[in-house]
């Protein structure tokens, strides 16, 4: 496995390629991350890299956190991530990940957490169909039959209702890199991401080797 980096989405734009297609990207400002802290075998049970993103005022955070920072001394940081790798040796404490350890044309998974949309009915948030929507019929947008009478007498877990909508983790796979702005930390990232300008989002390597198409 390899280490991802923590980044904000700043918002979408379009670039075009020599052919003069238009290509929608998605603008991630990917770290810099600092290396907080290195898991071994040895120490730990597995091996594997935590970094930290966000830079935010000592007050924010507690003392716990702000002692284990200090031990790679960082500045406090926000949000931490870990990444199980092989050769965590290759990486020392304080150090910075930046955007640069992508490459055009690379294949990547992001994970963020979906705009959340509130309280939503059955159609919006399953996409069932509509009841008849004559004068007669009053059944436009009811849910219909959501179980058996007496036996269970009860609704399922798990039944699809309406509820809430939005506002959980997604993970959008095998995206590729158009371009890697390495002084700017900046990533242009084929397609659209999960979450609203601002959002923390994790990008990984993809897990299958490939193209998107």
């Amino acid at each position: 496995m390899s280490v991802g980096i923590l980044g904000t989405k700043l918002g979408m734009t379009q670039i075009f390629d020599e052919s003069g297609k238009s290509i929608p990207v998605t603008v991630v400002q990917a770290g810099p991350c600092k290396v907080t802290q290195i898991k071994t075998v040895d120490t730990d049970g597995y091996a594997a890299v935590q970094l930290g993103f966000g830079e935010v005022a000592a007050k924010a955070l507690s003392k716990p956190e702000l002692g284990h920072l200090s031990k790679s001394e960082a500045q406090p940081l926000r949000h931490l991530k870990e990444y199980r790798l092989d050769n965590p040796g290759d990486y020392q404490l304080g150090q910075e990940v930046k955007a640069d350890i992508f490459s055009p044309d690379q294949v990547v998974d992001v994970i963020g957490t979906s705009i959340g949309r509130g309280f939503a009915g059955y159609q919006k948030r399953h996409n069932f169909k509509r009841g008849p929507m004559a004068h007669g019929s009053k059944n436009h947008r009811l849910p219909g039959s959501t179980g058996a009478g007496t036996t269970p007498g009860r609704v399922y877990p798990g039944k699809r209702m309406a509820g809430r909508l939005g506002g959980s983790q997604v993970t959008i796979r095998k995206l590729t890199v158009v371009q890697v702005d390495g002084d700017r930390n900046l990533l242009l990232i084929k397609g659209a991401i999960p979450g609203k300008p601002g959002a923390l989002v994790n990008i990984v390597p993809a897990k299958l080797v490939g193209k998107a198409k």
